[in-house]
């Protein structure tokens, strides 16, 4: 099998499929045009079925196609993992963490953990990026992702979950509104009601969009900004309402006349689960991570969840 295709192949085949071009995919693998696309064929010779539809807009792929660069990913990142090892024999620990984590855990835990997981790995750099939870489960699932933070944890799904944190969602009012001496609203009642939010890359934009459409409701967001911060203040000034975790809101409630609100919705109290594929199959940079953040849980936080 090796005669047929090589590491050079897989990771050509994930960056024509990130860039839907066989053009692309080709400078970003530092081929030629024609050799990227004689090893295709070869590929595809070899495997007797198209990995790819070419079209005037670039390519597409088959599901032949999207079951190889699954499993590309997870070769090459198993190759991350074997070079992070050695290197931790060699020279000492160095390597990458990849992260993906939602709106709670990147602006409120991440922070603190991360400042002294650096100093501690100095040779390691971290990729975060903030995903939805069923994205985050699917990139560490197909092996893009080594390390996830979701809210929930599926059933069906074959990752190894680690209890982490509580992350509740709470309404935000001005000290003047309509709900602020309500102690608890449902999510639906406030929809009449003008938003404030978090840009359309924040995950939490997403999350409360798909919690409309399930109420049936139309939603968008009047006024979007780039912090927390810029929508407490926003929300204080009469612009509109806004639904921001907890720990956000009454770190702005301190200086700002502004009310928090419960919600009554299920979704608004969600449990935190650390995910990976095989924990003891990280290296040990990437482990030491998932402690550092597990050791960063407050004991009530740890009492509770069990």
């Amino acid at each position: 099998m090796a005669n047929h295709f090589d590491l050079t192949d897989l990771q050509l085949i994930v960056n024509i499929g990130d860039a839907s071009s066989l053009t692309r995919g080709a400078e970003k693998s530092h081929l030629s045009l024609p050799a990227a696309s004689n090893r295709v064929k070869n590929l595809e010779d070899h495997f007797g079925t198209r990995l790819f539809n070419r079209n005037s807009q670039g390519v597409t792929l088959t599901p032949s196609g999207e079951a190889f660069l699954r499993h590309a990913r997870l070769v090459l990142r198993q190759i991350d993992h074997l070079r992070g090892d050695i290197h931790e024999y060699a020279r000492g620990i160095k390597g990458q963490v990849r992260v993906l984590a939602n709106t709670t855990a990147m602006t409120e835990f991440m922070p603190a953990v991360l400042s002294r997981y650096l100093a501690s790995h100095p040779d390691v750099t971290v990729e975060l990026r903030e995903r939805l939870s069923y994205l985050v489960i699917k990139a560490v699932s197909e092996g893009s992702a080594d390390i996830g933070i979701v809210a929930g944890r599926p059933e069906s799904s074959e990752l190894e979950y680690l209890p982490y944190r509580k992350d509740r969602l709470v309404l935000v009012t001005s000290d003047h509104h309509e709900f602020a001496e309500r102690p608890e609203v449902a999510f639906g009642e406030t929809m009449r009601y003008e938003y404030v939010g978090l840009s359309e890359w924040s995950a939490i934009h997403a999350f409360l969009i798909q919690a409309a459409d399930k109420l049936g409701h139309p939603f968008r967001f009047r006024v979007e900004v780039g912090s927390f911060e810029a929508v407490c203040r926003m929300i204080e000034a009469g612009v509109g309402i806004g639904v921001v975790p907890e720990l956000v809101a009454r770190r702005y409630a301190q200086r700002l006349k502004i009310k928090i609100v419960r919600l009554s919705d299920e979704w608004a109290d969600r449990k935190l689960q650390i995910c990976v594929r095989k924990l003891d199959q990280l290296p040990g940079f990437a482990r030491d991570l998932v402690n550092m953040l597990i050791q960063d849980v407050p004991l009530a936080d740890l009492q509770e969840r069990e």
